[in-house]
């Protein structure tokens, strides 16, 4: 295993000579914004490269990885659509505690001789009392100033939306402002630093949760959009303002669209390990995911309707809680932006993090999609 881990060492090098550009990792969670301009963008040879050196390479589930065919072409954003307004992304705690460490938590010591980072996979556990908002299953965490009573008025509401099943019009479009982010490329609990978790490779990146999402959805009935554009790429900054554009442009010719889904991925660390949010879901290894509803504060964060999106938010929340015990992390209401403004059915989902392996992150998207079918009135 050393001498496999001196193999990669060395592959890494030869990227980063034919031109792979490498960025450090912010502290905290990927909603930080600390990646920057500076994130590596791992071309797919390279990707390529570092798998074929392992002796047991981890290939992208075929389920993940099939494109999905969109009932009607995607438009091109609109060049008259005006961007929503660019919110820096604070960054929040884990929270809450973990509810215990999974086995295997430490590396073996031989991976680590070869300057390689410990990965700690950690189940998080559900919130309560003050700052939460405990539901039938599942929990939202307040990181606001409003009372828990008023989160929780707000979460007991109905879904602002109907969507209408078999339709041939369009009801959900899947997107990724952060499109480029990546997840783990071997089971090893041991990272590269040197590797930022991020690549232009759609099979390899958030575009292949996306698509096993929209593959479950469509078979559900419900007719779903899947956009790839690279948003973050090769600019991260203003991508929020650049996806929002894209998102209008398809209201502009789908306006039959209800549902708007952002999703990424998290990135937890700690004491210089990363920590990957994992459950057992029918005895497989699956990332947790967390979903997030902005909240309007009176002044920076202008979301009038955050309410709507908050009920919504509670529904899919209870829904995979429910169906699938320990999928979740609690729903963070917060004072975020994230384009929330456009739909009452638009949220952000992170689908486990940058230590997950991309098979636990599209198994989590697959749960996570049946779950929603429920809630928006299908089954799958």
């Amino acid at each position: 295993m050393l001498d496999g881990r001196r193999v990669l060492g060395r592959l890494a090098s030869l990227a980063l000579g034919a031109g792979v550009l490498a960025g450090s990792v912010a502290a905290g969670a990927h909603i930080g914004g600390g990646w920057a301009a500076a994130a590596l963008y791992a071309p797919a040879a390279a990707l390529s490269a570092v798998r074929e050196a392992r002796a047991e390479p981890q290939a992208a589930p075929a389920e993940a990885v099939q494109p999905v065919a969109a009932p009607t072409p995607a438009p091109q954003p609109a060049p008259s659509a005006t961007p929503a307004p660019f919110e820096p992304e604070p960054s929040p705690s884990p929270a809450p505690a973990p509810s215990g460490t999974l086995p295997g938590a430490t590396a073996p010591p031989e991976l680590l001789a070869g300057a390689g980072g410990a990965i700690e996979p950690r189940q998080y556990g559900q919130g309560s009392g003050e700052g939460y908002i405990t539901l039938a299953a599942g929990s939202i965490r307040n990181s606001t100033e409003r009372d828990d009573a008023v989160l929780a008025a707000a979460a007991a509401g109905p879904l602002p939306f109907e969507i209408e099943l078999d339709s041939a019009e369009p009801q959900v479009l899947i997107l990724h402002t952060h499109a480029t982010e990546t997840y783990q490329l071997w089971d090893d609990l041991v990272f590269d630093p040197g590797f930022a978790a991020r690549t232009q490779d759609k099979t390899a990146n958030m575009c292949a949760v996306g698509a096993r999402m929209a593959e479950v959805l469509n078979a559900a009935g419900i007719n779903t959009l899947h956009d790839e554009t690279l948003h973050d790429s090769p600019s991260y900054t203003e991508s929020y303002g650049r996806s929002a554009q894209t998102a209008r442009a398809y209201l502009e010719q789908y306006p039959s669209i209800k549902v708007i889904l952002d999703v990424h991925r998290d990135a937890i660390e700690a004491d210089g390990m990363r920590i990957k949010p994992v459950a057992d879901i029918n005895g497989e290894p699956t990332a947790q995911v967390m979903l997030i509803a902005g909240c309007d504060n009176g002044t920076t964060v202008n979301l009038p309707r955050w309410e709507q999106n908050l009920a919504f938010a509670a529904a899919w929340e209870q829904a995979m809680e429910s169906a699938y015990p320990g999928l979740t992390r609690p729903v963070l209401c917060g004072y975020r932006f994230y384009n929330q403004d456009i739909t009452t059915g638009s949220l952000l989902i992170e689908v486990g993090g940058h230590a997950n392996t991309l098979a636990e992150a599209v198994r989590a998207g697959e749960y996570a999609a049946r779950a929603l079918a429920g809630v928006l009135g299908a089954s799958a």
